[in-house]
């Protein structure tokens, strides 16, 4: 059974939902950069190791990154997975972890990379609006994606009930890209397309709501 740990900052939905999913996967361990993050309680009460590091006690980015690196590597991830971690990863974490650092982002990549994507999608008048799961590079949220989930805009909608509309998509694709990761169904090609392999078969990462088995 492959190992996953996950990184956040607050209070982890997609964390819950993952622990939540019964993954055939273990869930080593949680770390987070605030010690308050309500995050952590929910995965001790999961019986799941914690670990609080402060970004603030390390004099550079690097530093920080290397200090996590060391929890992560006793723990033997062969995944690490960012479920609301509000810190921007160095080169060097990124790549240590090349082709093992996950991700998922509300919007559907490449647009509205970065913060605010529900208030930027109602202020351009998109009518399709969403959630991307993605392969972590050094170009923010720009990565290698695995799944993406579609949701509609309303004309009566806020950001708010969009935002809530996008994450119960994202309860459902977080778990099921790594479901693909632990069954080694995912590849990555040259051209940095994701290919997820079904029945034999390679094919694209999907757009849900038609997830396969």
């Amino acid at each position: 059974m492959k190992n996953i740990v996950i990184l956040v900052s607050g209070r982890g939905s997609n964390m819950q939902a993952i622990l939540e999913a019964q993954l055939p996967l273990k869930v080593a361990a949680v770390i987070s950069n605030k010690a308050d993050a309500p995050a952590l309680e929910f995965a001790r009460q999961h019986g799941v190791a914690t670990f609080t590091l402060s970004h603030r006690d390390y004099p550079e980015r690097e530093a920080f990154d290397r200090a996590m690196a060391e929890i992560i590597d006793g723990h033997r991830a062969d995944l690490v997975v960012l479920a609301g971690f509000m810190r921007i990863l160095s080169p060097w974490f990124v790549e240590h972890y090349r082709h093992r650092l996950i991700n998922i982002h509300p919007s559907l990549l490449p647009a509205f990379p970065g913060l605010d994507t529900h208030a930027r999608a109602l202020a351009e008048g998109v009518k399709i609006h969403g959630c991307t799961v993605h392969f972590v590079t050094n170009q923010l949220d720009r990565g290698p994606i695995v799944v993406q989930a579609a949701v509609p805009v309303y004309p009566d909608d806020s950001e708010a009930t969009l935002a809530a509309r996008v994450l119960a998509q994202e309860h459902r694709i977080y778990p099921a890209a790594l479901r693909w990761f632990v069954e080694d169904r995912l590849t990555i090609a040259e051209n940095g397309a994701v290919r997820l392999k079904s029945q034999g078969k390679s094919a694209g990462a999907l757009l849900v709501p038609d997830l396969v088995d």
